[in-house]
């Protein structure tokens, strides 16, 4: 196992630094014990919730065996693993757009995420922290003082910084042997940083670590993969390490070690941009209810503004001019505390509550006319399992007009946006970027702002027309290719 954490691309780190980090991995040595020479046997299975529709099979990891050998039932000619973690629904939903090109290309994707080992020390480890991020989250949606005070400039500026990737590159050694009984030449995709890191750690030949956020983070960084990013801005900020150690002139990232490559979307997104864009165009003439989906993340924050935007919305919908689509993923109580805050909610519902097939004959019928074609009222969509829960917004994308959203991993995808309040600072930049290019709004950054932009979208022509037309541009100038590029990338650094 190599040393990353002294010096990283050729910046050294102080000592002060470096026994920081050592300590940091001892604290979690100490908490949740050390697995480094156990050998967990691996197997594959199909994937019972996206596996026929993603072609994804699950890396499963059984209990330490001493005679367990690397796994013969992966395919090692077509064969490339999709590492990732559950945090929120971001890193999830880029593992699925990669899981969905690489089956369009005719590749076989093998879903490993590290948060699910609960044996393991790498799970504890990643539970441990993906807790502390959630609570986070949490309090900085209901405290402006913790948003402004903490939240904001850990997201922003603390996870920015070199010392943080060295701390967090020895806490990757403990996650390491989740990959030990995996063929080292299968190529992985990694859509956090920390599987792409222990990837590193156990030997595997063929890493890339696709990098999720517009705002240069010295938190994404794993030295010894290929770095993509979505967006030149990022690659210019990567590529000089910009702001990662202060005012300092740092030694760049080598030219071969970082590559843009456009954003990461589902095949299934991209490859009906001009039909589904057409749909919207001719509802919106036709007159038709405009079809808002509000999607709430993984960690539950920003309910009040939803609330508002609920509250808002339901005398257009009453008079068939609006449509509202509103996916609480796997929290349950979030549109339980919806309905006790808004009664007359529950009037206007119709409830898609953990009944996947459901969910899909729904989000068909309202692409195509039929059965639901004519979309109207509130649908809710709640599922207990998360991958039916994040991808429920992937299938309403293409039939919705509007996605609200904050501006994170949803800042990329090939659907007009409005974007409400961010979630950490380091967010702000995927929606500026959105802005840039067309096809989202501004960042709304407070509930009257966010109100002014539905009453436009729902009143005039141009915001939606405008964006509809970038988006089908955009597509041209191959912005949405990211998630092929990424998967060609992976498949010919193992042929090189």
């Amino acid at each position: 196992m190599s040393e990353k954490t002294k010096v990283i691309f050729g910046n050294p780190m102080t000592d002060k630094i470096y026994r920081k980090a050592v300590q940091s991995k001892k604290k979690y040595m100490k908490k949740f014990g050390d697995d480094s020479n156990s050998n967990y046997p691996v197997t594959t299975e199909k994937n019972a919730h996206i596996g026929d529709s993603l072609g994804v099979m699950d890396v499963l990891l059984g209990e330490a065996d001493s005679s367990a050998q690397t796994s013969t039932s992966f395919d090692v000619e077509k064969g490339i693993i999709v590492g990732n973690i559950r945090m929120g629904f971001g890193h999830y939903r880029i593992s699925m757009a990669i899981a969905s090109a690489a089956k369009s290309m005719g590749y076989v994707p093998y879903w490993m995420d590290l948060n699910s080992y609960r044996h393991t020390t790498c799970t504890k480890v990643i539970s441990a922290q993906n807790d502390l991020y959630s609570l986070g989250s949490r309090i900085s949606g209901k405290s402006r003082l913790f948003n402004k005070l903490v939240w904001e400039p850990m997201n922003y500026e603390g996870f920015r910084k070199l010392s943080y990737n060295a701390s967090d590159q020895k806490n990757a050694e403990l996650m390491a042997p989740v990959y030990r009984n995996v063929p080292k030449d299968i190529p992985v995709v990694a859509t956090h940083v920390w599987p792409a890191q222990a990837a590193i750690h156990a030997g595997m030949k063929y890493v890339v670590n696709a990098i999720p956020d517009n705002w240069p983070m010295a938190l994404h960084l794993s030295e010894g993969s290929l770095h993509t990013v979505q967006t030149h801005f990022a690659y210019q900020g990567y590529r000089i390490l910009n702001g990662m150690q202060g005012k300092d002139v740092l030694e760049p990232m080598p030219d071969k070690s970082l590559l843009y490559t456009g954003h990461y979307i589902d095949h299934e997104l991209v490859h009906n941009i001009e039909s589904d864009c057409e749909l919207r165009m001719r509802r919106k003439k036709e007159g038709k209810p405009m079809r808002f989906l509000l999607t709430i993340g993984g960690a539950g924050a920003q309910k009040e503004i939803f609330a508002a935007i609920i509250k808002y919305l339901i005398p257009a919908i009453r008079d068939g001019k609006a449509a509202l689509y509103v996916n609480v993923g796997d929290y349950k109580n979030v549109w339980e505390e919806l309905i006790k805050e808004i009664p007359e909610l529950e009037k206007v519902s119709t409830e898609h509550f953990n009944n996947w097939r459901e969910t899909e004959k729904f989000a068909k019928e309202a692409l195509t006319g039929t059965g639901a074609g004519d979309v109207k009222g509130v649908h809710a969509f709640w599922h207990e399992n998360i991958f039916e829960a994040v991808y429920c917004t992937n299938l309403l994308m293409r039939s919705c007009d509007v996605l609200v959203t904050k501006p994170s991993e949803l800042a990329f995808y090939p659907v007009p946006k409005l974007f409400i309040k961010r979630v950490g600072g380091h967010e702000r930049w995927g929606a500026i970027h959105s802005a840039e290019i067309g096809d989202g709004t501004l960042e709304c950054s407070d509930i009257p702002h966010t109100l002014q932009m539905i009453k436009l979208f729902i009143k005039e022509d141009n915001l939606l027309k405008d964006m509809c037309e970038n988006i089908v541009k955009n597509k041209a100038a191959g912005i949405y290719d990211g998630a092929y590029k990424v998967v060609e990338l992976a498949m010919a650094r193992k042929t090189r």
